[in-house]
């Protein structure tokens, strides 16, 4: 019996939500009321988590807004981004645990490795302080005392009240694509995110992550981030996609991926390997179309098809290992929309159980 996949939807809190990329609307902005009401759209829909990103000088803050939000969402899980860093991890586990007996144990967490504001930090040194953090939250929202003597996190302290007596902690969500991240992955993430790539890419890394958590005797789960754009049929959608960045300069293009701290990394230089790589149209295989990197520094690819291709797709995804999509599109609240009606139905996955 196939096992039921996780999908969820995407909050756009870093002031990345369009018509047309790269046309500001206020209205689309980074606010309360807009960014609450992609949650709602995708907790009605039927989604099974949404990820709630974390950016400085983007959009308004993550852990604020899940506090906030957590009391709206009765089904849904929550994938909460935290920067490494950032904050002193005892407190940061105490929110995190607030937030987790908001939702009645619904919390999944997003462990972001990046430089913070005014900082740039080698990427093994980076990578160390990601190992770090994960070790020291993972054992206070463990319940267990942290005694840990490291290089950024030194720490002998009992967690706080809240988070007393053993429990089950929040699994941790973490991508990259460098040699440090990957091996950080390896050992201390449960679900390896990974952005859009050739199903033979995918298929060979999914092999090097389980051949890597092995030799700390774990397994791990696999994630897969995206863009969609669907519609009823193949040229609508290709037209909507289109669309989305036919008033896209390329000077406005290549400021909004410059925004981003995480600019230059090794995940972000492979989504440009790939526009790269791509014909003329833009598609990199069938319907895994690379234009909307144009003006996105993350994950810049977009599934791009009618509902039933749509689903193809994610199906071969997940046949081939795996079980958690992160999926998007603009405006986010109306595709989320979409995607729910046409797309959820043809996919198995863990709402419906």
């Amino acid at each position: 019996m196939t096992r039921p996949v996780e999908v969820s939807w995407f909050a756009a809190l870093c002031d990345d939500d369009y018509a047309q990329l790269g046309v500001v609307d206020p209205d689309l902005g980074s606010s309360w009321e807009h960014c609450s009401s992609i949650v709602r759209a995708a907790e009605a829909g039927g989604f099974d988590n949404i990820l709630l990103p974390s950016g400085y000088d983007l959009g308004i803050d993550t852990v604020s807004f899940a506090a906030a939000i957590a009391p709206d969402v009765a089904r849904m899980r929550l994938l909460v981004a935290v920067r490494c860093g950032e904050m002193w991890v005892p407190q940061l586990a105490r929110q995190l645990a607030s937030i987790d007996a908001m939702l009645g144990g619904r919390l999944t967490v997003n462990i972001i490795s990046s430089d913070m504001p005014g900082e740039s930090l080698e990427s093994p040194a980076r990578y160390r302080r990601t190992a770090e953090t994960m070790v020291a939250l993972r054992t206070l929202l463990s319940g267990r005392r942290l005694d840990l003597d490291g290089e950024f996190i030194s720490l002998h302290i009992d967690p706080p009240a809240l988070l007393r007596g053993e429990r089950m902690p929040p699994p941790f969500y973490f991508g990259g694509l460098s040699e440090e991240a990957r091996d950080v992955a390896a050992e201390h993430a449960d679900v390896y995110l990974m952005w859009p790539d050739t199903e033979d890419h995918i298929a060979d890394l999914i092999t090097d992550m389980r051949r890597r958590a092995a030799l700390h005797g774990r397994t791990l789960r696999f994630g897969y981030r995206a863009h969609v754009v669907v519609r009823d049929t193949d040229t609508d959608a290709r037209a909507a996609a289109e669309h989305l960045v036919a008033a896209l300069d390329d000077e406005v293009g290549a400021a909004i991926r410059a925004r981003s701290l995480d600019s230059a990394s090794t995940g972000v230089r492979r989504q440009a390997e790939l526009r790269e790589t791509a014909s003329d149209d833009g598609y990199v295989e069938p319907h895994l179309w690379t234009g909307i990197g144009r003006a996105r520094s993350g994950c810049g690819a977009a599934i791009v098809g009618t509902p039933r291709q749509v689903a193809d797709k994610l199906v071969r995804y997940r046949d081939m290992g795996i079980e958690a999509f992160i999926l998007s599109g603009y405006p986010h609240r109306d595709e989320a929309r979409r995607v729910a009606d046409t797309v959820l139905p043809l996919i198995e996955h863990s709402a419906l159980r």
